[in-house]
Order: C-alpha cells, then sequence, then structure tokens
C-alpha cells in the first residue's frame, strides 16, 4: 500500500537517486525533507520526486484538526503531530478531519513550512 497518494496540486519534483528501490507512493526522507515519489524508480537509477506542492491522502497517526501543521514518522509510515526527530511534511488541509489512528488524512505537503490559505 502506498504511504502517500497524490490527489492534486502542483508538485515541483527534483532529481534522485535512489539506493534502494523505491515504489511510487513512498515518503522518502533526505536529510531533514520528506519527498514524495509519484513513480517506481529503481535502485541506483535516477528519477525525480515531489518536494513540495502537492496534495495527498496519508496516514494518520491521532485525531488532528484541520491546518494543524503534521510531521511525518517514517518509522511508522504515518502523519503525526509530534515534532520529536520528525521531519515537518506541511498541513492538514481544511476539508479533512481524521477521525484517529489509522485514518486517512488529506494534507498539503509544504516542508518548508510555508502554507497556502485553502487546499
Amino acid at each position: 500500500m502506498a504511504q502517500a497518494t497524490f490527489v492534486h496540486g502542483d508538485p515541483l519534483m527534483v532529481d534522485y537517486t535512489p539506493g534502494s528501490a523505491v515504489t511510487a507512493g513512498d515518503v522518502v526522507v533526505v536529510g531533514a525533507i520528506p519527498y514524495v515519489a509519484h513513480t517506481d524508480i529503481a535502485a541506483s537509477t535516477l528519477g525525480a520526486v515531489a518536494a513540495h506542492g502537492g496534495v495527498y491522502d496519508l496516514t494518520a497517526a491521532g485525531n488532528y484538526s484541520p491546518g494543524a501543521k503534521v510531521y511525518w514518522n517514517d518509522t511508522a509510515n504515518k502523519i503525526t503531530t509530534a515534532v520529536g526527530s520528525h521531519p515537518h511534511f506541511g498541513y492538514i488541509v481544511p476539508s479533512s478531519d481524521p477521525t484517529g489512528d489509522g485514518a486517512s488524512v488529506r494534507v498539503e505537503h509544504r516542508p518548508d513550512g510555508t502554507a497556502t490559505a485553502a487546499s
């Protein structure tokens, strides 16, 4: 199952060569930035991942309010509001209201901390 499912938007794609194979929908953390793969990328092969700008369906680790700042828990493969060592992923969009752990949540991918007025 994909960790992130692209819904809409205009994501900025950047070059990426993974050390091991990446599947479409994987969230790939490089340094402190969570990127999203839109297509499969074979190991050691140049591909592209989304750096920001899209809206994705992800799995929530709790019940969060629309507009909440969320982080990517790479171990659990879920969005969380707990900062810890988790990289900032973006913001829960106004129309999304996850009901608890394991629920689907729609998130605007803005790891740089900027946010649009609505998504």
